[in-house]
């Protein structure tokens, strides 16, 4: 009979406009995301796969808020992806 590996139940972000902190058990469980990735760059971009990429910026956004995260690009963008995510869920 072969073992499974360890999976780590799926994170609830509870990403909002202000940013806050993690209860102790939040950081608990993110916290445990992150033993064993390293800082690296790999083909020009932060970290080996979009997985691990992924996960960090779900930390940051949690942590940060997204009233700050639109203060860093250019706000027509913004609004193009969002415009263009609604249109893609309208049409599940």
């Amino acid at each position: 009979m072969e073992e499974t590996p360890d999976v780590a139940a799926p994170i609830a972000w509870d990403i909002r406009r202000e940013g806050r902190s993690w209860t102790p058990d939040e950081f608990s469980a993110r916290a445990d995301r992150l033993l064993g990735v390293e800082l690296e760059v790999s083909k020009g971009k932060l970290f080996g796969n979009e997985k691990t990429r992924l996960l960090i910026l779900r930390m940051l956004l949690e942590n940060v808020g997204t009233d700050a995260v639109v203060q860093l690009g250019d706000l027509g963008r913004w609004k193009e992806a969002v415009a263009t995510a609604e249109r893609e869920h309208g049409a599940l």
